[in-house]
């Protein structure tokens, strides 16, 4: 293991010792109380969904245990991931197999190209896309680009969660309800409005250039919170990059970064960045710009750069 990594061995057991009993009481006839469950959702969306989720981001890319214990790669998405939202599989299937391979170009399932990405119903129908046909539509791709191990294990995770979800209903469903489907629902919804934020921007005549087809956030608490997850170009221009060097290759390299014209903000996170695109507060996302070569520009030349990279982009 990557001594890098340990921050990951204190989450997995903070999260084992914490969520998973709590879930089982709320299961025991006679203790499900609505009171105990908005403890529990507060105690998974505040304490742990956030730094679960980037955590099986991390140990996907670059997994914790060595190959002698291979198994216990598992832990993370097969344990954990159903008590966040996540279906076991589905993740390194969607990231790994799909989104990373085609850079939010147009095989991309969750590309951002084809939308007004400052329009809510744009958005809306972005998720209700991803959300409703994600089932069949990543596993065919899948197989369809030769990763057939990935497309079953995707497969097999999905129909698994979802079964095991309606099983557990017929047992407790109000348990089952807490437990599994409000974060099975919001971690889609989160997933998606932060991948909308991260790929929001792009430059429409090069719009296969990292640096000019995501975006990157700097001085966040997110990024103090979840393994520096705010450097989103740095990691689509090597995805297996230690979550510890991100901050490291954006300070080195921010005279390409200014060259290639990337789109920097500081002091907000993904899904700020997505929030203020719901809200059409362009005046809010300027403030937060990075002005990466130090010429000073004002809030209407920002703006109009930021709206030059949110039109569809179809070639």
């Amino acid at each position: 293991m990557d001594e890098r990594d340990l921050p990951f061995l204190s989450l997995i057991a903070a999260a084992s010792m914490v969520m998973i009993p709590f879930a089982a009481i709320l299961f025991v006839p006679g203790l499900f109380h609505w009171w105990l469950a908005l403890i529990y959702l507060a105690v998974s969306g505040f304490v742990f969904l956030d730094r679960y989720v980037l955590m099986l981001h991390n140990t996907s890319h670059r997994l914790l245990f060595r190959p002698e214990m291979w198994w216990m790669n598992y832990y993370v998405p097969w344990v954990l991931g159903p008590f966040f939202g996540e279906s076991p599989g589905a993740y390194a299937g969607h990231h790994l197999g799909m989104h990373h391979p085609e850079n939010n170009l147009e095989e991309d399932l969750s590309t951002t190209m084809f939308y007004q990405r400052d329009r809510v119903l744009h958005f809306a129908h972005y998720f209700l896309s991803f959300f409703l046909t994600t089932l069949y539509r990543l596993p065919a791709y899948l197989w369809r680009k030769g990763r057939g191990r990935m497309g079953r294990e995707t497969l097999f995770g999905e129909v698994l969660f979802l079964v095991w979800m309606v099983g557990l209903s017929y047992f407790n469903w109000r348990a089952t309800l807490v437990v599994y489907v409000i974060p099975f629902v919001a971690v889609r919804f989160l997933m998606m409005a932060g991948n909308w934020g991260q790929h929001a921007f792009i430059d429409p005549a090069r719009p296969e250039n990292c640096y000019v087809n995501a975006i990157t956030c700097i001085n966040t608490r997110y990024n103090r919170r979840c393994f520096n997850d705010g450097y989103h170009i740095g990691h689509h221009l090597k995805a297996n990059r230690p979550w510890t060097e991100m901050p490291g290759e954006f300070e080195a390299n921010i005279a390409t970064y200014a060259k290639e014209r990337a789109i920097v903000f500081e002091g907000i996170d993904f899904f700020i960045v997505w929030l203020f695109l719901m809200l059409g507060r362009f005046d809010w996302l300027a403030k937060h710009y990075v002005s990466l070569d130090g010429k000073k520009r004002d809030e209407g030349e920002i703006i109009a750069l930021l709206k030059s990279r949110l039109v569809p982009i179809h070639r």
